[in-house]
């Protein structure tokens, strides 16, 4: 079932509001050529549209009469000189604060997607992936629409109801006291327009964002529903979230069916009243034909930007809602800090777990007390059941997490004082399934060292024996491996990973088992490469199956929180404990199969 509820994150007060404002006027600095520019073409249209009545009344008051066709002449080319002057400002300000504002969300992307990457692994085990992704996509397009037109919009209608006022009270002060009559049923029906819409729109935004999800979900699935017959049940089901969402719209749709009509009809009563009050006042020879004209002219100039300001209210709220998400983001300090003065690391060396605690966040504690040292050139196989944090240990030896108690050094420095560049030369981790991006092969392995050469990167193939298994594919190296490497096999991701691990050439490999979902005949392949790149190197192995664990010089079994037995697989065998146990099961396992 979806959610009906709003997220209540979308409201900002006023103080939480001030500082989203001071934060993108920070972001505005590197444009205040263009925000200034912009405002100044704003002002000056302003002056424009309110200069047309003056003209229309000074024509119709002093050139439709016998005579003055010289006066009628000139108010005529009087207003084609404003109207000319208010189109080019308004295009000037529409390119100005449309080039500020763009500049603005690029900038803005930028930051957030580079901080996205440096942020560190408990961030994503803390956030759900598509709350990030929202970030950077939702919340930057529901700041779109204000940076394009909605600030233009809301500057240039404040300008031009402040300037109408002052026109009408300088013209007609009496006039302007009748058109005070529905001021109180605009101001009430704008409040309410502007707390239902704000209700209606963020329920819209909200249901976008489940029915999109489950989009999202029944086309990545596709191969599931296709093989067990499903599709009637997911179109169903996303027809159920398909209605909501129209129902959502609808809702938002009556909020302005009502609104919009309130605000009409005070126009239409506020130029009733002026041109029957006004008749009568220049029957009397009180007013001018061409005054109450401007008036009802103005009044329009007064009107439609009440109306632009409520539309635009949601615009705002919501993009002020997206701002200061983003800029949370921006703020959410990195689990693993860079050491403000790092220490070098040395080309080898033991890498020791010292005293070694660990709590995910919010947790139970996953290890404590781990006491363990990897030798250079040591090959270490963690074992263990399901969960019992051995992919844990191995992720704070590569210090992809760093640990609640103790420290893990490599040749006696802390990791922690180590700058994070430096770290990934010398620790390596290898996943499970190697992740591609949508480049070249030659790109992919480049990611290992972005600035290797395409010798260095044929060396490092040459190394582990694939370059003419890569040379062999359509297109060689410089073959398009398209989105997550979808033209290659799972085997010949994995064979990338290593390509990318040998071209960094670390000093230390964390790997966890590359070849536990591969067929016999790619696994083989992997091995091969496999035995290669570990030559010479210390490894660490999260071993799924025990086979690896065999091969190793020592084997570590962890258990219960904690390293409860450590040594060559021989002696731990021998010596008839857990991983005996373990061992045992395993062997029996393979002889039933």
């Amino acid at each position: 079932m979806y959610s009906a509820g709003i997220d209540e994150d979308d409201r900002l007060d006023r103080e939480a509001a001030g500082r989203v404002l001071r934060r993108a006027a920070q972001f505005l600095r590197p444009y205040r050529r263009e925000v200034r520019s912009g405002i100044a073409m704003v002002v000056v249209s302003t002056g424009a549209v309110l200069a047309g009545p003056f003209l229309l009344r000074y024509g119709i008051d002093q050139g439709i009469v016998p005579g003055s066709a010289a006066k009628l002449n000139a108010a005529v080319a009087a207003y084609v000189v404003v109207a000319v002057i208010a189109y080019v400002s308004t295009r000037i300000q529409v390119v100005q604060i449309s080039r500020a504002g763009e500049g603005f969300l690029r900038d803005l992307r930028e930051r957030v997607f580079d901080h996205l990457l440096r942020l560190s692994m408990p961030f994503y085990d803390r956030e759900k992936a598509g709350v990030v992704v929202s970030r950077m996509t939702s919340d930057v397009d529901s700041l779109q629409e204000l940076v394009q037109l909605g600030l233009l919009q809301f500057v240039a209608s404040i300008l031009l109801i402040a300037g109408s006022l002052v026109v009408l009270a300088l013209v007609s002060w009496q006039l302007l006291l009748l058109c005070l009559i529905p001021v109180p049923f605009v101001v009430f029906a704008s409040v309410k327009f502007q707390r239902d819409s704000n209700r209606a729109y963020l329920t819209v935004r909200d249901r976008i964002g489940l029915t999109l999800s489950m989009l999202q979900e029944g086309i990545s699935g596709v191969r599931v529903v296709q093989a067990y017959g499903r599709e009637r049940v997911q179109t169903e089901r996303f027809a159920h979230r398909n209605r909501s969402l129209y129902r959502a719209h609808m809702r938002s749709v009556w909020v302005q069916a009502w609104y919009l009509p309130v605000i009409e009809g005070a126009s239409l009563l506020c130029t009733a009243l002026v041109v029957g009050i006004g008749g009568r006042m220049v029957a009397e020879g009180d007013l001018t034909v061409g005054t109450v004209a401007l008036f009802v002219l103005t009044l329009a100039n007064l009107f439609e930007p009440i109306n632009q300001l409520s539309q635009l209210f949601n615009t705002v709220q919501s993009s002020g809602a997206a701002l200061h998400k983003l800029f949370e983001l921006l703020d959410t300090p990195a689990d693993l800090p860079e050491p403000p003065e790092p220490a070098d690391l040395p080309a080898r060396g033991p890498l020791s777990v010292e005293g070694v605690s660990f709590a995910y966040a919010g947790g139970e504690p996953v290890l404590r007390d781990i006491d363990l040292v990897l030798a250079a050139g040591e090959k270490l196989a963690l074992v263990g059941p399901t969960g019992a944090g051995k992919s844990t240990l191995a992720k704070l030896m590569a210090r992809l997490y760093d640990p609640v108690d103790g420290r893990v050094t490599f040749a006696g420095v802390d990791l922690r004082h180590a700058a994070s560049p430096v770290l990934r030369q010398r620790i390596t981790v290898v996943p499970q399934e190697g992740f591609l991006f949508a480049a070249s092969l030659l790109d992919n392995i480049r990611i290992g060292r972005p600035d290797a050469s395409d010798e260095d990167v044929l060396a490092a193939l040459d190394a582990l024996g694939l370059r003419q298994r890569f040379e062999a594919l359509p297109g060689g190296l410089s073959m398009e491996v398209a989105e997550r490497g979808s033209r290659l096999s799972a085997g010949e991701r994995q064979l990338v990973s290593l390509a990318r691990a040998a071209l960094a050439d670390p000093a230390v490999l964390v790997l966890d088992e590359a070849t536990s979902s591969l067929d016999p005949g790619t696994e083989a392949l992997v091995e091969r490469a496999l035995e290669r790149l570990m030559a010479g190197r210390s490894v660490i192995v999260i071993a799924h199956r025990l086979s690896t664990a065999a091969r190793s010089d020592r084997v570590g079994v962890v258990a219960d929180g904690g390293l409860v037995e450590l040594g060559p697989h021989a002696e731990l065998v021998a010596a008839g404990g857990r991983y005996a146990a373990l061992y045992e099961s395993w062997v029996g396992g393979l002889a039933a199969s």
